[in-house]
């Protein structure tokens, strides 16, 4: 774009070709023929620019320099504003390095993370010692808390031997109970004498 034709000032806008992700980065440079063009180098400058940072801007602003001083004599602005192009090219596919390296890294600290997570803490004498009393203890607890719930169960009920064992008066409780009823039990003791012949 033309801006001014005394002094020759125009704008000429460069796009990188499209990265990966069809990102592309772009600056408009406008130039001022000199007096002694192109004995004497253009003033040049970057008047807008997309994605790019402050320090790309400074970087093509040293090109710029370069290229003007090495072409000194010589019709320049294709040159300079092919060795920007290139530039810009360079600067998509250092974002694309950027990304992938940026990406490996999430990838290692997550793995670090993963790995953390699975490393546990190397056992000693002292907290392997510290970690079987609030073991035990935890054991320990969990058995008084079993028993208890077995006694309110009932499931520690005594067998009949352990009460005729703790009670004596158990030994004739039935009969007992059967002369309060009103029921005489006879015995007739005569079938019990002479059971010797009998194998019991």
């Amino acid at each position: 774009t033309v801006l001014s034709e005394k002094p020759t000032t125009f704008t000429i806008t460069v796009t990188s070709e499209a990265g990966e992700n069809d990102e592309t980065v772009q600056t408009t440079l406008k130039f001022t023929y000199r007096e002694k063009y192109p004995d004497e180098t253009p003033l040049y400058e970057v008047v807008s620019q997309e994605n790019l940072d402050d320090n790309d801007v400074t970087d093509i602003i040293k090109l710029l320099e370069q290229q003007a001083e090495e072409n000194l004599g010589m019709v320049m602005i294709f040159t300079l504003v092919s060795a920007v192009q290139e530039k810009l090219n360079e600067i998509v596919d250092q974002i694309k390095t950027r990304r992938e390296e940026e990406k490996k890294q999430k990838e290692r600290e997550a793995e670090e993370e993963e790995k953390q997570r699975f490393h546990g803490t190397p056992v000693t004498i002292e907290n392997f010692l510290n970690w079987k009393a609030k073991f035990d203890a935890e054991l320990l607890e969990i058995k008084r808390k079993k028993m208890k719930e077995e006694e309110q169960a009932g499931k520690n009920k005594l067998s009949g031997k352990q009460l005729f064992e703790m009670d004596h008066n158990l030994d004739t409780s039935d009969i007992q109970f059967l002369e309060d009823a009103g029921n005489n039990v006879e015995v007739d003791e005569s079938l019990f004498q002479e059971m010797d012949d009998l194998e019991l």
